[in-house]
This record gives C-alpha cells, sequence and structure tokens, in this order.
C-alpha cells in the first residue's frame, strides 16, 4: 500500500486554519511590544482581518489615546496659568522668557483644542482641576508662599487663552 505524502483533507484544512489564524492575528501583544503590536493590528484592520485581534485592547489603547490628548491640555494649561500666576504676583521679575512661555502655551492649547474639540466644553472643569497644581508650582517658582494666590481660579478660559490678556498686579 503506498502512502501518499500529502497530509489527509482533515489535516491540510487543520493546517490552513492554523495558518491563517497566525496570518490573522497579530504575533505580539500590546504588553511586551506595543509598538509592534500596533503595526501589526493596524496592518490586520485594514486588510480586514478580524480573525484573533483583541478588541478589548484595541478599545483600550484608542480610550487611551483620548486620556492623552486630555493630560496633553492639562499640562499645557498647568503650564500657563503657573505663569500667569508668576505675572499677576511677582510684577519685578516679568521677562520676555515669562512673555515667550505664555504665548507658546495658549498657541499650543489652542491648537490641542483645534484637533480635538470635544474638549473645549470640559474647558472650565480642567482649569479648576490643574490650577492647584500651578499654584503649587507658581509658589516653588517664586518663593511667594502658594496661601497668597487665590484659593480658585481667577481667571475664565476665554481670559486665560486671550493673545491680549495679561493679569494685573494684585
Amino acid at each position: 500500500m503506498l502512502h501518499s505524502t500529502k497530509p489527509r483533507g482533515d489535516a491540510r484544512e487543520h493546517s490552513d486554519m492554523t495558518r491563517a489564524a497566525t496570518i490573522n492575528a497579530p504575533a505580539t501583544s500590546p504588553d511586551t511590544d506595543f509598538h509592534a503590536w500596533a503595526l501589526q493590528t493596524a496592518e490586520a484592520i485594514r486588510a480586514r482581518r478580524f480573525a484573533g485581534i483583541d478588541w478589548d485592547a484595541v478599545a483600550e489603547e484608542v480610550e487611551d489615546m483620548g486620556r492623552s490628548e486630555r493630560r496633553a491640555l492639562e499640562s499645557r494649561l498647568e503650564v500657563l496659568l503657573t505663569h500667569l500666576i508668576k505675572w499677576r504676583f511677582q510684577p519685578e521679575a516679568r521677562s520676555s522668557s515669562w512673555t515667550g512661555t505664555i504665548k507658546e502655551q495658549r498657541r499650543k492649547v489652542q491648537r490641542l483644542l483645534s484637533q480635538n474639540p470635544s474638549l473645549r466644553r470640559p474647558l472650565p472643569e480642567i482649569v479648576a482641576d490643574v490650577y492647584g497644581s500651578a499654584s503649587a508650582m507658581a509658589e516653588r517658582d517664586t518663593g511667594i508662599d502658594e496661601s497668597t494666590f487665590p484659593a480658585t481660579c481667577p481667571w475664565s478660559s476665554d481670559e486665560i487663552l486671550s493673545e491680549t490678556f495679561l493679569p494685573d498686579h494684585a
């Protein structure tokens, strides 16, 4: 009796399914090599090879991208508010460097808001959230006791982002 070197139908089908699953699924996980996982997952999605994609991980990463944009906005606002506090409470130390930082942070905040318009709605809440840490940073930078500064942000979001607004001396 002659034996064929070709796999029988069931074995060949199993082999083809295993190969397809390997091709469809990203070879890495976001925990072991995020960059490779992201590239492989994006390639699989573009090719409409959805089998094997870890959809929970994809959803988590998409949510994290949104949080990342908010964190970037918070960081820019914190630096901007720190410099506005310093400008108001330490007029003798005002410099072109401070003016430059204020202008740069405003531009970057405006860019973030234009790229992420949904962040405009919670802007007053975000300002309120970061004001405390901005006040603490201003204390560290100026040596002025934090209790000297208003307990809550004294400026509106429009004032904070206005190209012409600089707070007057206290």
